[in-house]
């Protein structure tokens, strides 16, 4: 009899196991989130420092290809210098010219002061400017000697000017013939575009503070112009800035950056910007966003880590309940035997021996399911094995596949980048350079067909076209087609189709795939000065029987067979690599270094297409005297193919 307090063993293993699952179970979730919230902060910070990186370097590389621009229209518009009523054709044609970003491009005289020619106006763009440039035989410098660094107001721009906030004016001398300075060319140039920073973005607004701790762009347009010193994070914004100037990249925290109270982050670089021949400002770019932005993928986290929870927390709920339940059966069953054998008025021995027997009977079932546990692990160990052979042959075919697509592609951009370079000194090298691209392309081309064709295979999405076909029509024109290789390597080419054979219903595309694969293997393996032979017979089951197959499916002796060979005198296959001739993913060798390229495709695919067919494939090879490869093709009752007459055996 239960005593009063007391609960059963079910009830007390649910709760145990309940008290131990959950907290561990929301203690993993809870890691899990913290550990997706670290891992996106330093994603978010390792971009942000990169993006500023790469601000720094738009921002440079455009100020010098401004100066180099404009180096080349001053020194292109000093041959015209006596002829200044072409002064405004220049500015025009030169705003035409230089890169996109420039507003405006005007030509002053240096002996009056007076804007000759202008786009924009005749609001000078350097007021201030001084004409201070040595003569052009005294000039052993970069005559690019005057860079003024112009940032945007508050509401200065329309519209139509977007988010355009930095800008420099260029000042370049234009000497005239007695080397004298004549004109000075000013240009004012909008060197940043203020991106916007949307949700799941890392690039970031652009901020870029100068030297002197002014903001020189800022997504607030108000705050350009000010000192940081000005800035809510004055002491972090200087710290930043003496960094940046010492050469670190890095990120920071930061508060209140839009005096909203929001937490941002900041990735920032220094950049040089040459104001002079011999001075250079320093400008510290910083690539600036949200808090809220950079962690905007944790909110679609938290809903999946929430629903996971739940769905986890159910699942334990309902396996607890599971497991208490057979948990406790067993003890409940003991418990009941014993109550029915302490009710009895005298028990036997009986009981006794039965709980030896039930015991010995375990022990039998243990050794059972140990002897099981056994063979499977052999099982599984040999499966494991053979998954790991797949898997390195997967891998080596990915490797030597990759290497196989990447050659021809190299091979196409190479002789397309050198046309369209201009490379070419002759229509004719560039009619060379695109015959190469082409080859390559139709290599390229016939590998990815391939994968394709044995991906189809393997799906079963392979269907037949039957037709009837003329096989010496078309044993000529696969020869045809591998022709010219063959001429290459000085090899003599033999066809020898029996007359006897006419018209045969196969897929005629399918056929000529397979035996330009086999013809093409023997091209490629055969040294110069070979020979490859291409026959077609009629051959019986009885033939076959005798024949090297990767196969070993049952052959009927009488039955008619289409034979189409491919023999050469090449290098020949050794007889311990035969076994891997016809896998897919397999090379006889799969080396970077090998002699001889390919992805090893060919006769896996050849072989599929004859098993599609009915038919299969057989060979022979010999070391260093070649191979034979016959298809053989099942062709029924010979009174159903067209066949000359006599050819019945």
């Amino acid at each position: 009899m239960a005593k009063p307090g007391q609960s059963s063993f079910r009830r007390m293993l649910l709760s145990r196991i309940l008290l131990l699952s959950i907290p561990v179970l929301l203690t993993g979730e809870y890691v899990a989130f913290r550990k997706a919230r670290s891992g996106l902060l330093q994603t978010a910070r390792q971009n942000l420092t990169e993006s500023a990186v790469r601000k720094g370097e738009n921002i440079r590389d455009l100020v010098e290809a401004t100066r180099a621009h404009l180096l080349t229209a001053s020194a292109a518009f000093a041959i015209q210098i006596n002829d200044p009523d072409q002064a405004q054709e220049f500015v025009n044609r030169m705003n035409r010219w230089l890169p996109k970003g420039v507003k405006c491009v005007q030509l002053v005289n240096t002996q009056t002061g007076q804007i000759d020619a202008s786009t924009c106006g005749k609001q000078r763009l350097a007021p201030n400017q001084r004409f201070s440039w040595p003569n052009q035989t005294q000039a052993l410098i970069d005559p690019l000697t005057s860079v003024r660094i112009t940032p945007v107001k508050p509401g200065k721009f329309s519209q139509e000017d977007g988010l355009r906030q930095l800008e420099l004016v260029f000042s370049a001398p234009i000497y005239d013939r007695l080397g004298q300075v004549h004109y000075a060319l000013n240009t004012q140039v909008a060197v940043l575009r203020q991106e916007t920073s949307q949700p799941g973005s890392l690039s970031g607004y652009t901020v870029v503070i100068d030297q002197d701790e002014t903001i020189l762009a800022h997504p607030l347009s108000d705050k350009i112009g000010r000192h940081i010193r000005e800035e809510p994070n004055a002491p972090n914004l200087q710290e930043i800035v003496r960094s940046a100037i010492a050469g670190k990249q890095d990120f920071q925290h930061l508060f209140s950056f839009e005096d909203r109270g929001k937490e941002w982050l900041v990735g920032y670089n220094a950049i040089q910007i040459p104001i002079t021949p011999t001075q250079n400002r320093t400008w510290v770019i910083l690539a600036a966003t949200p808090l809220d932005n950079a962690l905007y993928d944790l909110e679609g986290i938290k809903q999946v880590l929430f629903v996971l929870t739940l769905g986890l927390l159910g699942a334990n709920l309902l396996a607890t309940l599971y497991i208490a339940r057979d948990m406790a059966r067993p003890i409940e069953k003991l418990s009941i035997y014993a109550r029915s054998l302490y009710t009895q008025a005298a028990p036997e021995s009986a009981p006794k021996n039965f709980q030896i027997r039930e015991l010995n009977q375990l022990a039998e079932a243990l050794d059972r399911m140990v002897q099981r546990l056994e063979e499977r692990a052999e099982e599984l160990e040999t499966a494991w094995q053979e998954a790991q052979l797949a898997n390195d042959l997967k891998s080596d075919f990915l490797a030597t596949t990759s290497h196989e697509l990447r050659t021809p592609l190299n091979a196409i951009i190479g002789c397309i980048r050198l046309v369209k370079d201009g490379c070419c000194d002759t229509e004719e090298e560039e009619l060379e350079f695109l015959q190469q691209a082409d080859e390559a392309a139709i290599h390229l081309l016939k590998i990815i067909n391939d994968l394709l064709d044995i991906s189809k295979i393997e799906a079963g999405k392979v269907e037949l076209n039957l037709q009837s076909i003329s096989i010496s029509d078309l044993c000529q024109q696969c020869l045809r087609m591998i022709q010219p290789g063959a001429e290459k390597k000085h090899l003599t080419l033999e066809v020898e189709v029996d007359p006897q054979v006419t018209q045969v219903p196969l897929d005629e595309r399918r056929v000529r795939q397979m035996l330009i694969n086999l013809l093409s293997n023997a091209v490629k393996f055969t040294p110069e000065g070979g020979e490859v032979k291409l026959s077609g017979r009629i051959g019986y089951g009885k033939e076959l029987e005798q024949e090297m197959r990767p196969d070993h499916s049952p052959i009927n002796a009488t039955t008619p067979y289409l034979c189409l060979e491919v023999s050469d005198t090449g290098i020949g296959i050794p007889k311990e690599r035969w076994h891997l001739l016809f896998r897919p993913f397999q090379q006889i060798d799969s080396s970077f270094t090998r002699k001889h390229e390919g992805t090893g495709l060919g006769l896996a695919l050849t072989k599929r297409l004859a098993e599609l067919h009915g038919g299969t494939i057989s060979f022979h090879s010999t070391p260093s005297k070649g191979s034979q490869f016959r298809i053989w093709f099942p062709i029924g009752s010979l009174e159903t193919t067209n066949l000359a007459p006599g050819s019945i055996v």
